[in-house]
C-alpha cells in the first residue's frame, strides 16, 4: 500500500512539474518597441520565434513588463495621428531628443492576448518606463517638460508629477523599492526620486550625457551609462557619489545586470554615421570588461533574463534584435523585428 501510494505521488508530482514547466515557458516572452514602425514584437522567449506584432501608439520608445508578468507597459507619442513628425526621436546621438508638440501616453498591453487594453496620458515625449516591485506604480520620464510621470497601474491613471533633471530618460528601481534613480540626459545628473512621498530628493552628478540608470540586484551598486564619455559610471548608493567609470564603446545606451550582480551588460550604439555595434560584459568586482561581443548595427535597448542566461539587445538601425549567451559571451540568434527597434524587456 505504502509503494502504491508512493508511485501515485511521485507521478502527481512528475505532471504537477510538467504543468509548471510547461506553462512557464509558454509565458516567456520578450517585448520590443519598434519605434519606427509604430509597433511592438513579441517574441518567444525559448524559440526566438515572433510571436506577435502588437499595433501601438506613435513611436513606441520604451517597454515594461510589470513583475506579475499580466501587463506591458510602453511609451509612445499618442494616438498615430496625433502627430507628423517622425525623425524627431531617430536616434540617441547630442541634440536628437526634441520634444514632441504634443504631450505623450502610456499603453497597457495584456500578456495573454497580446491586445492594448488601456491608455494613460502622461507628460511631453515620454521616454523610458519602469513598474515597482509591489506593482503598484509606472513611473515614465518625460523629456520634454522634465518631469516623472507616476501612474497607479490599478486604476491605470496619472497620479503625481514629479519635477525633476533636465531631459529625463532612463530610470530604474532600487531593488527595495524605496527610491527611483533618474538619468537626466542633458543635466549631467541623476534624480533620486522617494516613492513614499513621491518627491525628489537628491541630485547626484554623474558624468556627460546620462542615458540609463541600472542597479545591482543585491543593491550594492548604481550603474549609469554616460553617452557622451564612452563610459559606465559606477555610483555608491549610499554615499550618492561616484566611485569609478568604466571606459566601454561609444555613445553607450542602455546596461543592465545579471541577476547574480556579477556582471553588467552595456549596449553600444554608436552613431548614424558611424554606428556602434557591440556591447560590453563588465565585471563588477574588477570593474574591468571582460569581453566585447559584436552584435548587430546601432545596439541600444538590453535586457538580462531572470536565469541570467541570455541578454537580448535591441539593433535599432539593423531592426533586428541580437540574443547574447551571457555564460559563453556569444551571440547564439539575432530575430528580425521591426523598424528602429529601441526599448526591449522580457516576463519576469
Amino acid at each position: 500500500m505504502t509503494t502504491s501510494k508512493n508511485k501515485w505521488f511521485l507521478t502527481t508530482l512528475q505532471l504537477s512539474l510538467l504543468a509548471w514547466s510547461g506553462a512557464t515557458l509558454a509565458a516567456d516572452k520578450v517585448y520590443v518597441a519598434n519605434e519606427g514602425a509604430d509597433t511592438v514584437s513579441v517574441l518567444d522567449a525559448a524559440s526566438f520565434k515572433t510571436l506577435a506584432n502588437v499595433r501601438v501608439g506613435k513611436m513606441p520608445h520604451n517597454v515594461q513588463v510589470s513583475p506579475d508578468g499580466k501587463l506591458v507597459w510602453v511609451t509612445n507619442n499618442g494616438e498615430p495621428d496625433q502627430t507628423a513628425d517622425a525623425s524627431a526621436h531617430k536616434n540617441m546621438t547630442k541634440g536628437s531628443h526634441d520634444a514632441m508638440g504634443k504631450p505623450g501616453a502610456v499603453w497597457a498591453i495584456d500578456t495573454s492576448s497580446d491586445a492594448v487594453v488601456a491608455k494613460v496620458p502622461v507628460g511631453m515625449h515620454p521616454a523610458h518606463v519602469v513598474v515597482s516591485p509591489d506593482g503598484r506604480f509606472a513611473y515614465v520620464t518625460n523629456g520634454g517638460d522634465n518631469t516623472v510621470s507616476v501612474i497607479d497601474t490599478s486604476a491605470q491613471r496619472l497620479v503625481a508629477t514629479i519635477p525633476v533633471g533636465k531631459f529625463p530618460h532612463g530610470l530604474r528601481f532600487k531593488p527595495d523599492g524605496k527610491q527611483v534613480w533618474v538619468a537626466n540626459l542633458k543635466g549631467g545628473t541623476v534624480s533620486v526620486i522617494d516613492t513614499a512621498s513621491q518627491k525628489e530628493i537628491a541630485q547626484v552628478p554623474a558624468g556627460k550625457g546620462p542615458a540609463q540608470v541600472g542597479f545591482t540586484p543585491d543593491g550594492r551598486l548604481v550603474l549609469v551609462s554616460l553617452s557622451e564619455e564612452n563610459a559606465v559610471a559606477v555610483i555608491d548608493p549610499a554615499t550618492r557619489k561616484v566611485i569609478r567609470k568604466v571606459a566601454v564603446g561609444t555613445v553607450p545606451i542602455q546596461l543592465y545586470a545579471t541577476p547574480d550582480s556579477r556582471t553588467l551588460v552595456v549596449a553600444n550604439q554608436g552613431t548614424r554615421k558611424k554606428p556602434g555595434k557591440t556591447v560590453s560584459l563588465i565585471d563588477l568586482e574588477s570593474f574591468k570588461v571582460t569581453k566585447t561581443v559584436v552584435t548587430g548595427a546601432g545596439a541600444h535597448g538590453v535586457v538580462v533574463d531572470r536565469e541570467g542566461r541570455y541578454a537580448y539587445v535591441t539593433n535599432s538601425y539593423a531592426n533586428s534584435v541580437s540574443v547574447v549567451d551571457v555564460k559563453d559571451r556569444k551571440v547564439v540568434k539575432t530575430v528580425p523585428v521591426g523598424k528602429g527597434p529601441n526599448g526591449i524587456s522580457v516576463t519576469p
